[in-house]
């Protein structure tokens, strides 16, 4: 079969499903051991005992020979910006819903799709592309209408931009692994660079904020291990082992679950509410989204904007 990738299938989607299950509960679980440990630490350490579990991965199929000079820039600055996009989630969770990060986060697709627009002349965006664009600003917008009505000292506002520059960041990291040599190296090894990151970042701004404070409760040592092992570390190289398969673009249109599941995750397990305003601007973000990558549907033999066979998902804060 070579490179040639498959179309989804029933096993695919049933695993895709899975996965954005698993996904959505991310800032959920976060949320409920808040109180144990600050949501920043939590995204530190989760991200520190996956590394460890990836590497023995890379060591165990001989590929840290690609850890060699020639993907260390790339590796870095992916790293970094993976790191800055969990130490924005998790100062977003500090202020904002799981439900509101859930959706900003996804932003990323879009900001993916236009920093390869302009870094590669192949990856130029198509008209419908723009309006999805268009279509996901308004939509932010929309969100943030009515926040008149807040209650005094509210700063929901604030958690909600965090979410949005963690989308950002996400989508620049996919850009990053898109147009460095990483794009050659193996999946592995890409996602050990940023897992790291994530951890020396979030780890450090911890302890810069003063953030460290841990009760340890079964709920917070569940939690972490349900965030190393299960999210971090298994679901993303599931993810990886699906995309060596099957059709990327078909992939992350499915993926377009897991803010759905956060959302629900949120409300049934922590009650969160969500106004009119958010729904409304939330249905659009998401409209948008799938704009921009619809155009990968319409197009055979074109590699997806948004999507890389070495990028970890956009819920990677997942």
């Amino acid at each position: 079969m070579g490179n040639e990738r498959r179309p989804v299938d029933a096993r695919a989607t049933a695993c895709m499903v899975v996965m954005c299950a698993i996904w959505g509960t991310q800032q959920v679980i976060i949320k409920l051991a808040a109180s144990s440990m600050a949501p920043l630490l939590q995204v530190g350490v989760r991200s520190g005992v996956a590394a460890a579990l990836v590497a023995l991965v890379v060591l165990y199929r001989r590929e840290h020979r690609a850890l060699a000079g020639w993907t260390l820039r790339g590796g870095i600055l992916a790293g970094v910006l993976f790191g800055a996009e969990f130490v924005l989630v998790g100062e977003g969770l500090r202020f904002t819903t799981a439900s509101h990060i859930a959706i900003f986060l996804y932003t990323a697709p879009i900001f993916a799709a236009f920093g390869l627009g302009v870094s590669l002349p192949e990856e130029r965006l198509a008209p419908l592309q723009w309006c999805g664009i268009g279509l996901a600003f308004a939509g932010v917008v929309a969100t943030f209408a009515g926040r008149g009505a807040a209650p005094a000292g509210s700063m929901t506002w604030l958690g909600d931009l965090l979410g949005i520059a963690a989308g950002a960041a996400s989508g620049a990291t996919t850009t990053v692994v898109r147009v460095s040599a990483l794009s050659r190296a193996p999946a592995s090894v890409t996602l050990l660079y940023q897992l790291v990151g994530g951890f020396v970042l979030a780890c450090g701004a911890a302890v810069a904020l003063g953030e460290v404070r841990v009760t340890w409760t079964p709920v917070l040592t569940a939690g972490l291990l349900y965030q190393s092992v299960i999210v971090s570390f298994a679901s993303y190289l599931a993810w990886f082992s699906l995309l060596r398969v099957y059709l990327a673009s078909r992939l992350g249109v499915i993926s377009f679950l897991a803010p759905v599941f956060g959302t629900v995750f949120g409300m049934t397990v922590l009650g969160e509410h969500l106004d009119t305003a958010f729904i409304c601007g939330a249905v659009m973000i998401m409209g948008g989204i799938v704009l921009v990558s619809a155009d990968d549907l319409l197009r055979t033999g074109r590699r997806p904007a948004a999507m890389c066979d070495t990028c970890v998902p956009d819920t990677a804060a997942q």
